[in-house]
């Protein structure tokens, strides 16, 4: 009888409540990032990341190659983790996020992001 293979156990996506577009602000991290706000350029689930434009923002060193013939040093926004950002309400004051059900005018039921403060959709 030979040994039993142990099953791989898939790893479950996590449910971001941030999207890409969002309006964000950085409530921890970095002393020259918190506070600042800006738009969700990408989304990264696997790792719990998301980049946000004009935030934790590097210096990358390139070579020259094809795509990009003059090299140098370019400045670039590197990921950071979702829990140090909250979604920006109308107002502009940072929010947590809530869902809620709402029936549509053909009858159907939609679930759609709130924000806590101000109770409007996102």
């Amino acid at each position: 009888m030979g040994k039993r293979k142990k099953k791989q156990q898939k790893t479950k996506r996590p449910k971001l409540k941030i999207k890409k577009g969002d309006t964000v602000m950085v409530i921890s991290g970095r002393h020259q990032d918190k506070g600042k706000v800006g738009k969700v350029l990408k989304v990264i689930p696997e790792k719990m990341r998301i980049i946000v434009e004009g935030v934790n923002i590097r210096k990358r060193h390139r070579r020259p190659s094809p795509s990009f013939p003059e090299g140098g040093i370019i400045e670039q926004e590197m990921p950071i983790h979702y829990s140090n950002v909250m979604l920006v309400d109308s107002e502009g004051n940072p929010t947590r996020v809530g869902y809620k059900i709402v029936e549509t005018e053909d009858g159907k039921k939609k679930k759609v992001r709130i924000a806590k403060t101000t109770g409007e959709e996102i």
